[in-house]
Parts: structure tokens; sequence; C-alpha cells
């Protein structure tokens, strides 16, 4: 006996069945009406979905060599577990990261090299300005977040960085919708058509970003993106010189899960931008195959500002390259209270005057 295929709404997902009357398959659930060869079109296609392939070679940054790390020493957060590398002359002693005192533990050691590094560009100056600019105007922010001294510490920090090349080939399906409405003397119509939509093609990447520090938020350091890579340079130990480096304690293999989402999520969306004339448009399903797949290893200078107020830590940081500043503001609840009061002041002492006024008219 032959086994009945069974088909499924490209719709809601539940199982359609043939109608006589209309000569077309309908979905019971939904009320959706396909044509026989479509429907079939439809699962064929679907039979060729096949898994991404992200593939990638991971072996970057190098080997230093025993003249290179005369003058680094490794600082160790007993606070938060940091560990950062500096220079002997680096005066600063306390973690960039939650602003706790660091300890010296020794020389460098067990730390791949960084193929590139960009230097800084910005200033301390720069960023303890663009910290009171983020401020300015907010009088419901605590004390503590507008005081000289506290922005003051502001350190520069070299932030690891897995950058990620690789070609994409990819498949992509979208399922899109046209409505058209109308209406006569007694009714509202709408009428729903639904496509299926392929778009194929290569799209390449270069260098894209992801962080290789767990002490440092991943929306945090995409939120001051982007880098002009054009002025990396090979590294060298003298661009540590007065800055903090962190050491990286996520590896590029790690990294990698980070980088195919940064990539098929880019990928998506380009390839959506080439879909028009649909009220709606999703994507259902998506084959991304990577091929040149390699990583490298970079410093990136970063500008950071810890402040922990109210048992809440809220980390602010600047591109060290660019000046792009970022950061979340607390409200001060008895400043905000305060204000409350005074504006209820205002528009009683607003209500009688005008009270008096029309009792003089």
């Amino acid at each position: 006996m032959a086994e009945l295929q069974e088909f499924k709404c490209p719709c809601c997902g539940g199982s359609i069945e043939f109608n006589s009357e209309l000569q077309k398959m309908q979905c019971p659930y939904c009320d959706t009406e396909f044509d026989v060869e479509a429907i079939k079109g439809y699962e064929e296609e679907l039979k060729n979905d096949t898994p991404d392939e992200m593939n990638w070679e991971t072996e970057a940054g190098g080997e230093w060599e025993s003249s290179e790390t005369d003058g680094l020493v490794t600082y160790v957060c007993k606070s938060c577990g940091g560990e950062i590398v500096g220079d002997e002359n680096v005066a600063a002693t306390f973690c960039p990261y939650c602003d706790n005192p660091v300890v010296m533990v020794g020389k460098l050691s067990g730390m791949l090299k960084p193929d590139y590094v960009i230097p800084f560009k910005k200033s301390k100056e720069d960023a303890k300005k663009a910290m009171i600019e983020h401020t300015k105007g907010k009088r419901l922010l605590p004390k503590v977040f507008k005081d000289e001294n506290h922005i003051d510490e502001i350190k520069g920090v070299y932030v690891p960085f897995w950058l990620f090349d690789a070609d994409a080939d990819a498949s992509i399906r979208y399922r899109g919708t046209k409505i058209h409405m109308w209406s006569d003397s007694n009714y509202n119509y709408t009428k729903t058509s639904y496509f299926s939509i392929f778009r194929s093609g290569s799209i390449g990447f270069s260098r894209v970003p992801v962080d290789g520090s767990t002490k440092m938020e991943d929306n945090l350091m995409e939120s001051i993106e982007p880098y002009d890579f054009s002025e990396a340079v090979d590294f060298k130990t003298a661009y540590l010189s007065g800055f903090f480096a962190d050491k990286y304690d996520v590896d590029a293999q790690t990294s990698v899960e980070r980088a195919n989402q940064r990539i098929k999520n880019s990928t998506e969306q380009s390839f959506a931008e080439t879909v028009h004339g649909y009220n709606t448009v999703l994507p259902e399903y998506s084959n991304i195959k990577l091929k040149n797949g390699k990583a490298k290893y970079a410093l990136y200078p970063v500008w950071l500002l810890n402040t922990s107020w109210n048992g809440q830590k809220y980390v602010f940081a600047m591109n060290g390259q660019t000046g792009k500043f970022v950061g979340d503001l607390p409200v001060d609840k008895k400043a905000y209270r305060k204000y409350l009061f005074g504006l209820a002041g205002i528009f009683s002492a607003a209500a009688f005057v005008l009270s008096f006024l029309l009792w003089l008219l």
C-alpha cells in the first residue's frame, strides 16, 4: 500500500488536506488555501534544508621573544579575578573593571603575543570630557557620577579581540506576505497572500571582532564599534607603555560561536535588504557555509570607568580610537522625589494665582 504523504501548512504548521470543492489544499486551522503544485514544490524545497557549515582555522597570535616581555608584569584583582598586563611604570593600582586594588604577581607568561594593535588616539582628557558631556544637564543623576575626582579614575585598557575573516556562501528562504484590504457596505475584508522568497549568494567578512575577555560585556564592546582597522599596526610592546592590557581568558576557538552568530545575523540582514514589495518578511530557513575562515589576535583601545552605586555596577566605555562613548546612567530616587515635590509646589502656586485672577475678574 502506498504511503500517504502528509503536508504541513507553511503558515501555521498544521496538517493540510485536499478540499474537493475548492480543488485546492486547505488548512483546517487557519483556512489558508494552496494550489496543489505550489505546496508540493514547497515540500520538495524543504527537503533540501541542511545545517550551517561554519568552520574556522583559529591559530592566531604568536610567541613572545624573551626581550619583548622585559618590563611587562601581570596584575591580578583579588575581587573580580581580572588579570591584566602593564609595564612596571604603570602608576594605577586599581582594577579597571571593578575599581578594587590589584596585586602584582610577576612577569608576563602564558599569553599569546597579539598580531596587531590599534594605538590609543584619544587621550584621558578626551575621555574625561566625554564623560562630563555624557552627564551634563542630568539633574537627577547621583553626585558620585558627576564628581571630578571620580571621573579622573578613567583608565586606558587594551582589550583583547579575536578578528575573524571568512567568505560566506548563503541560501536563505523568507516567508513574505502581501495584505490587501477593502470594504463594502456590510463588511471589512482582508486578504493575506503568502510567498516563499529565496535568496542565495556570497558575501565576504573581514575582521569580525569578538572580545576575548569575560570581564568585558560583549554588548558593551559592540556598542562602541566600529574601529578603523586601517590604523592598526604590527604589535610592539611600546604601545602598552602607560596603559593596561587585558589578558584574554576566552580563546579563539571558544569565540567562534559569537563570531558565527554575528556573521549569520549580518548575512540574513544583508540578504533581507534585497527583498522588496511585501508587507512582512521573516527569515524561515538559512544555510551558511564558510570558507577561508581564519582568526587573528589584536588589542583594541578602550577607556573605562566603573562605578558602583546602590549595590549596582555601572560601566562607561569610550572607543580609544574614535571617541564613541556609551554607558547607562541611574536616577537618584531622593533627588527625583524632591524634583516631583518641587513641580507639585509650582503647579499649586500656579493654580492659586490663576484662581485669584479669576476671582478678580
